[in-house]
């Protein structure tokens, strides 16, 4: 690693756990407020903090560098972001965190012409912290993480998530329900990139879900650096980085890799 990345990594560690401290003293202190993006898509004053908090930090310390966040520049187009890139979801879990819930985590991810080098994803009120740099190990806690052995598709739990939106509710209750069908059980934890980090750790065997790139860019990382396979229902385009593509994503131990994704093909391509 290059001492340049190696200072990133730090700084980025370092603002992670700074927002996951905001993150926790909000709700602790029912400081937040609630309201709604659009349609039914909720935010709250906290995601607004901790992403202004990332921000002015990013760019204080790289005034160059672009910054893709869910709160505050989620439409930059993924496919033209080229050079040093920062790709940011202060909360991943609002709706977690407005009920009270402790599956929540900040996502930070460093990228570099659409190739991930740096992923954090801090989850402040379980107190762990995953974390991976392209090219080493994945860690959590600094301790190494690796998925599981498993190679059945029955004995597998797998997790997923469902959209704001309800306009592909058909196909994701025929994934649910085969997926269902043919694995030991399903989990729902409401944070993506919680999921995918505890595939990375043994915790789930299998994950699947179309998301947004804040919600898996880091996590992704982890995932892949601990050993788990990283697959798509569908080839990314090729002008979009797959490290930033989050449409059909399978993240999984490699043992169960090809029967989910047949699986999930099935159920996505057979009559309502």
């Amino acid at each position: 690693m290059s001492h340049q990345l190696h200072d990133i990594s730090n700084f980025a560690m370092d603002l992670a756990l700074r927002a996951g401290e905001l993150i926790v003293r909000e709700r602790r202190d029912a400081q937040f407020e609630q309201r709604y993006k659009s349609g039914d898509e909720l935010v709250t004053s906290t995601d607004l903090k901790v992403d202004e908090l990332i921000r002015k930090q990013i760019t204080r310390n790289y005034p160059d560098h672009q910054i893709l966040s869910e709160e505050s520049s989620p439409n930059l187009a993924v496919d033209q972001l080229k050079g040093p890139l920062w790709v940011v979801d202060p909360i991943d879990g609002t709706v977690n965190y407005a009920y009270g819930h402790n599956q929540v985590a900040v996502s930070i991810a460093y990228v570099e012409d659409g190739v991930a080098q740096i992923g954090i994803v801090h989850a402040p009120f379980l107190h762990e912290t995953f974390h991976a740099i392209r090219g080493e190990t994945s860690v959590l806690n600094h301790k190494r993480i690796k998925p599981t052995e498993a190679t059945e598709l029955p004995r597998a739990l797998i997790a997923t998530g469902f959209p704001y939106t309800k306009d592909e509710s058909g196909v994701l209750a025929r994934r649910v329900t085969q997926v269902l069908s043919h694995c030991r059980d399903i989990r729902r934890l409401g944070s993506a990139a919680l999921d995918i980090c505890f595939v990375a750790c043994g915790r789930l065997d299998g994950y699947y879900e179309t998301v947004s790139p804040w919600d898996l860019a880091a996590a992704k990382l982890i995932a892949r650096e601990a050993g788990a396979s990283i697959a798509y229902l569908e080839a990314p385009p090729a002008e979009v980085s797959e490290d930033l593509y989050a449409k059909d994503v399978v993240i999984c131990t490699p043992g169960i890799e090809s029967a989910l994704i047949q699986i999930l093909r099935n159920a996505t391509h057979s009559p309502a």
